[in-house]
């Protein structure tokens, strides 16, 4: 049986990505209090279902800290096991919030000069309550994905095998913010830009031309070898460490050349021994 948990900000997508598995075919149940989690998920074992997705928020606060310790139960018994944690920037749950005029399920309405700081305070104090479940899960940063976007990366990590560590190799662009899921960011807006010559601006680091520029520029193939070399190093201790999702984001000024180019050579590099995913934030 196998059972993804998701779980995350207000705001973040929960609704959405639950929607995404049920496409996939899992039973959803959502906002199941987190007393009844073993409970249900014995049930569900009885009437032999084989996969089951369920989402819990910050409305259980006060017995969101049974879950961890559930979860490593449910672990022990042989069920498989996934948690998602959706998450965005502050920013954006606040703007989400301000234009659907939902109240933060936390948030205490007040006057209304005070209500953008009472939304920020009451995010502020989701995420100290939610801390530790995002320390346990796979974070999945939704600040600039549409609904399908959303939906589409979902679907590719739950579709990854539990059995090994999965890399996520993203690109991403400085001037839209730094991804929140990532483990690690490389910035490499130092490297020479295609974007300045006219015959490669239009293109991505997928195309051939793009590709023929950085590959001949000695920096970027320095640049290449010593993130490989760093994750080389560092990707057995991780998996050693049973964790089951590691995210590598590469950033330059746009997201379209450099950063692009270069998650597409490291998904190649490390596929054959990993599972390697890889998605372009400002391309897909």
């Amino acid at each position: 049986m196998e059972v993804v948990l998701i779980t995350g900000m207000s705001g973040s997508g929960k609704s959405v990505a639950l929607r995404a598995l049920e496409d996939a075919g899992y039973y959803c149940v959502d906002n199941l209090p987190p007393e009844l989690l073993n409970s249900f998920v014995a049930l569900e074992q009885q009437i032999q279902a084989e996969r089951v997705a369920i989402a819990m928020d910050v409305r259980s606060a006060v017995s969101l800290p049974l879950v961890p310790a559930q979860l490593r139960e449910l672990k022990s018994q042989g069920v498989q096991v996934r948690s998602l944690f959706l998450d965005a920037t502050t920013e954006t749950l606040v703007r989400r919030f301000s234009e659907t005029r939902r109240r933060h399920p936390l948030s205490d309405p007040g006057s209304e000069t005070d209500m953008r700081r009472a939304l920020v305070d009451a995010i502020e104090l989701e995420r100290e309550l939610l801390s530790d479940l995002r320390e346990h899960a796979l974070v999945v940063d939704s600040s600039v994905l549409k609904p399908a976007q959303l939906q589409a990366q979902v679907k590719a990590l739950i579709s990854a095998p539990l059995s090994q560590l999965t890399l996520v190799f993203e690109s991403f662009a400085f001037k839209r913010g730094v991804p929140v899921d990532a483990d690690f960011v490389f910035d490499v807006r130092m490297l020479p830009n295609p974007h300045y010559e006219p015959a490669l601006r239009a293109l991505t680091g997928r195309d051939a031309p793009v590709i023929d520029y950085l590959r001949k520029a000695p920096e970027v193939e320095h640049m290449v070898e010593r993130i490989q070399g760093f994750l080389d190093e560092w990707l057995e201790p991780l998996a050693r460490d049973h964790r089951s999702y590691v995210t590598v984001a590469i950033g330059c000024t746009g997201g379209q050349h450099r950063s692009v180019y270069i998650v597409e050579r490291l998904a190649q590099a490390f596929g054959a021994r990993w599972n390697a995913l890889k998605r372009h934030r400002e391309l897909d």
